[in-house]
């Protein structure tokens, strides 16, 4: 398995004042669910839409007086690699886990609302965005969505 994922390594640097914009950064690596390895350095599978959206936040990060590399890499020890495959894929599958069990418990209710359907079906579609290893608990999560949605067209 060494090898066999390419990688997308971004290493930064920015002012501690202010820090809206490194908030901001962080922030917005997190919504693409980068794996953090070390203080600056994080870490996405190499496709064309990362890097696009690295090179936006490297962009950034210069705007705000810092410093930003992006790098292509590939891990030469498995075992880093599956436990770095794994970290990502265990943060993306509890997060499906709390949305099949807010799945859960709003079809537990009398009455499925719309707007509690459509809230779950957008945490779906973000959770979806960054999973890059996509673990069992994905379909389990599209179907307890689905199944919501139906009760609500239904109705």
């Amino acid at each position: 398995m060494a090898g066999s994922v390419e990688w997308l390594l971004l290493a930064y640097r920015m002012p501690r004042v202010p820090s809206t914009p490194r908030i901001t950064v962080w922030r917005k690596l997190a919504r693409l669910g980068v794996a953090k390895l070390g203080d600056g350095l994080v870490a996405l599978p190499a496709e064309a839409r990362t890097q696009e959206q690295l090179e936006w936040i490297a962009d950034e990060v210069i705007e705000s007086g810092g410093e930003a590399t992006l790098w292509r890499s590939r891990l030469t020890s498995a075992r880093a690699e599956r436990e770095l495959v794994e970290r990502m894929t265990a943060a993306v599958a509890a997060e499906y886990r709390e949305l099949i069990t807010a799945a859960g418990e709003a079809s537990a209710g009398t009455a499925v609302r719309a707007p509690t359907v459509a809230r779950l079906g957008r945490e779906l579609r973000r959770i979806s965005q960054r999973d890059y290893f996509p673990p069992a608990e994905r379909e389990q999560a599209r179907r307890a969505v689905e199944s919501l949605t139906a009760r609500v067209a239904v109705r």
